[in-house]
């Protein structure tokens, strides 16, 4: 039986905190370990970066890049997937398949701004898919099993 008083945790698995400037007893008093005198013993230290005045290398690098604020981001979906829900009974090949049976599914957690299709994975099921997005490859493979991909009219037209 254990008693309270007697818990202790295994040897090693607690490390206790370094308390600086605790007398000299302590081995860290006096200047807590900062040395004698410089910048790097003083508090507010920015010394990184910096380079004795001269233009420092991040600022003499050109700026690259964009990060568009409004980007769409998909779920997505494999075509070998979607397959393996289909085998498994947890989707129904011969419904349509759009977001929302996926999501109940349990292959997508969330839509997100759509899901998009890609052509990983093989697939047997002749499939109804309506999704936001598909690769080719991924139409291809889905029209050679003998299914159908319905896409949004906006993202037709942008893709012919």
């Amino acid at each position: 039986m254990y008693k309270l008083n007697e818990l202790s945790d295994n040897p090693g698995a607690t490390k206790k905190r370094k308390r600086v400037g605790r007398g000299p007893g302590s081995g860290t008093g006096k200047m807590g370990g900062r040395g004698i005198k410089g910048q790097k013993s003083r508090s507010g230290v920015a010394i990184k970066g910096y380079e004795g005045g001269q233009m420092p290398l991040y600022q003499r690098l050109p700026k690259r890049g964009f990060n568009k604020p409004n980007r769409k981001s998909y779920a997505v979906v494999n075509l070998g997937l979607i397959q393996k829900f289909v085998d498994a009974k947890k989707l129904d090949a011969k419904k349509p398949i759009d977001a929302a049976a996926l999501i109940e599914s349990g292959l997508v957690r969330r839509e997100l701004d759509g899901i998009r299709l890609l052509a990983k994975g093989e697939i047997s099921a002749k499939l109804d898919l309506h999704v936001a997005g598909a690769s080719k490859s991924a139409i291809e493979a889905v029209e050679k099993a003998g299914g159908s991909v319905t896409l949004p009219a906006k993202a037709e037209a942008a893709e012919a």
